[in-house]
């Protein structure tokens, strides 16, 4: 049983190099790639993405998924911005051999009835996945604030759609802590239904801090995860500190505050340094 930990390096800083360096660090041989080179995943220009990938071959480092802004738009908003974004990483997929794609489930600024919100944002995640299918990706749905699939049962409400092998579920801790559920509450819901873990925890106070250290009950999950035997991957996501690339994702409650004075690289690497260490402890193997 082996999980593959990646991350987020674009929190670590905004160029390849930066990213590399980072990941090299802590001896992690994959990244999820979202903001690199001044441009997200979905807009990178592919003369550009050529070279970083130039740069990641020669450093040993594949590219675990695409961090992708999917779904991060209003359930009034036209849905065809989001196909080009997909359309857009069908022909990064070919330039990175990567065909996972990191995405969301739709704000509702509006405010309309919670059963037309479900029901937009179901038929839009719909016609995402036929997309894929045709482009050959696999989509990756992350629990996020505000959108549709934030609270766990709503959540529940799009795992009928991993029928099949184009949508799958990233579980992600402290964005789960702050819908005010019970982290082991709702690993109960999706021990069994969870493809891909992200490696963010927070205390009830709003503060990131690494993996196992808030609120979320991330070692007990993660202690259950590997005595049931689940394998997948595990992306840092730690928001020790909010950089550029944090300050992007429109991220909630505070960085890490013990580690305030440290900047973004220092940050990423006691997270990792920390994923390190729960993990062990815990008896998991890892590559």
């Amino acid at each position: 049983m082996t999980w593959i930990i990646s991350g987020f390096a674009d929190e670590a800083g905004p160029t390849t190099r930066e990213q590399i360096d980072a990941l090299t660090r802590d001896g992690l041989t994959h990244i999820d790639l979202r903001a690199v080179e001044g441009a997200n995943i979905t807009a990178l220009d592919p003369a550009v993405a050529r070279t970083v990938r130039q740069q990641l071959d020669e450093a040993g480092i594949a590219v675990n998924m695409f961090g992708s802004p999917i779904g991060k738009i209003d359930i009034a908003d036209d849905i065809a911005s989001d196909v080009e974004r997909l359309r857009h990483l069908g022909e990064m997929a070919r330039i990175f051999d990567c065909k996972a794609v990191r995405i969301f489930s739709y704000y509702n600024k509006a405010g309309q009835p919670h059963d037309r919100w479900q029901a937009a944002s179901i038929d839009r995640l719909k016609t995402l996945r036929d997309e894929a299918d045709k482009l050959d990706l696999v989509l990756y749905h992350e629990n996020e604030s505000d959108i549709f699939g934030d609270r766990s049962d709503d959540v529940l409400a799009l795992a009928p759609l991993r029928d099949g092998e184009r949508f799958k579920l990233i579980y992600d801790f402290a964005n789960y802590i702050r819908t005010g559920e019970r982290g082991l509450d709702t690993w109960a819901k999706f021990r069994d239904k969870t493809d891909a873990l992200h490696f963010k925890d927070q205390k009830k106070n709003g503060e990131h801090v690494p993996i196992g250290q808030g609120d979320t009950d991330a070692a007990a999950i993660l202690e259950d995860a590997a005595a049931m035997g689940w394998t997948g991957p595990c992306t840092l996501e730690p928001h020790l500190v909010h950089s550029a690339a944090v300050l992007a994702t429109g991220a909630s409650g505070t960085g890490s505050q013990s580690l305030k004075d440290l900047g973004p690289a220092e940050c990423f690497h006691v997270a990792a340094a920390e994923a390190r260490r729960l993990l062990d402890r815990i008896g998991v193997a890892y590559r």
